[in-house]
């Protein structure tokens, strides 16, 4: 049973929770020894709340995800994972991460339980209702961001914030396309949702906020705090273009997209371009 809790968890899917670190980066704080070790406790209660999210979406969906070519091999879906048994594993989860987000920091502990609150009203509702549900796994990142500024006790800057939610769209909208292309005519019977969107539809929502992403992040370069106190932090954007491009490639030339957070650690490409951005960040913020 605990292999097939871990796998309900999605620890593929941390790395989504990765997010929390932005603000004690991009805060000039990364070096502090006491704020890595609050940033890294928030990491790991993230991971907690969002595997216990999984667990639960899971237990909603494990009828469509059974006829899911992928999905119908998930624990739950598959049968090996009782959904009894799971969702009370998750409920032990959330109420044990929840205390000790409250523990660590009120403030982060009320963005922890903004976040499940989210996740649950994703699970439940969100997920059924055009374009919210995509705005609602967009807004789950900016709670991740805003949590890991809490914690940390950094300011959160909007440009941050921006960024972060016009990024999520983008990869959220790109995974709706690849549901559709992939279930082709059994995407209705998996997600209802589905019916609502056409490639067409989300090309151009796609379309809109890559346009938007690039724009407030090469804006964010230029006239956020951060950037007033150094001027090279411009020379990240290429890397930015870059990583945008492969991933529009990777979607409509290779049909992937329906699992970002595994595309982003396994496109070689890609996994070079986030590397050398971190470290171009890294070196500009903490060395020049």
């Amino acid at each position: 049973m605990l292999r097939s809790l871990i796998e309900s968890m999605r620890p593929a899917q941390w790395a989504k929770n990765l997010i929390l670190f932005a603000g004690i980066i991009f805060a000039q704080k990364f070096l502090d020894p006491d704020l890595l070790l609050k940033a890294i406790l928030g990491f790991v209660i993230f991971c907690l709340l969002s595997g216990a999210g999984y667990i639960i979406n899971d237990v909603v969906d494990r009828k469509q995800d059974a006829i899911h070519p992928r999905k119908r091999e998930r624990p739950i879906a598959s049968g090996r994972f009782s959904p009894a048994e799971a969702t009370l594993i998750a409920i032990s989860l959330m109420v044990v991460s929840l205390a000790a987000s409250f523990w660590t920091s009120p403030l982060f502990g009320f963005a922890a339980l903004g976040y499940l609150s989210l996740n649950l009203g994703y699970s439940f509702s969100f997920k059924n209702i055009v374009i919210v549900d995509v705005m609602a796994l967009a807004l789950g990142f900016v709670l991740r961001a805003v949590a890991g500024a809490l914690i940390v006790a950094v300011e959160i800057s909007p440009w941050l914030l921006l960024c972060t939610i016009l990024l999520a769209l983008f990869l959220g909208l790109s995974k709706r396309r690849h549901e559709l292309i992939l279930l082709e005519d059994d995407a209705l019977n998996h997600r209802r949702i589905l019916q609502e969107y056409s490639p067409s539809l989300l090309d151009e929502m796609i379309s809109v906020v890559t346009s938007s992403t690039v724009m407030a992040y090469t804006l964010y370069t230029f006239f956020s705090k951060t950037a007033t106190k150094t001027h090279y932090l411009m020379l990240t954007v290429p890397f930015v273009l870059y990583g945008i491009f492969r991933y529009l490639y990777l979607i409509h030339q290779k049909n992937e997209g329906g699992s970002p957070e595994v595309l982003l650690l396994t496109d070689k490409p890609l996994l070079i371009d986030i590397l050398l951005w971190l470290i171009a960040v890294f070196l500009i913020l903490y060395v020049t």
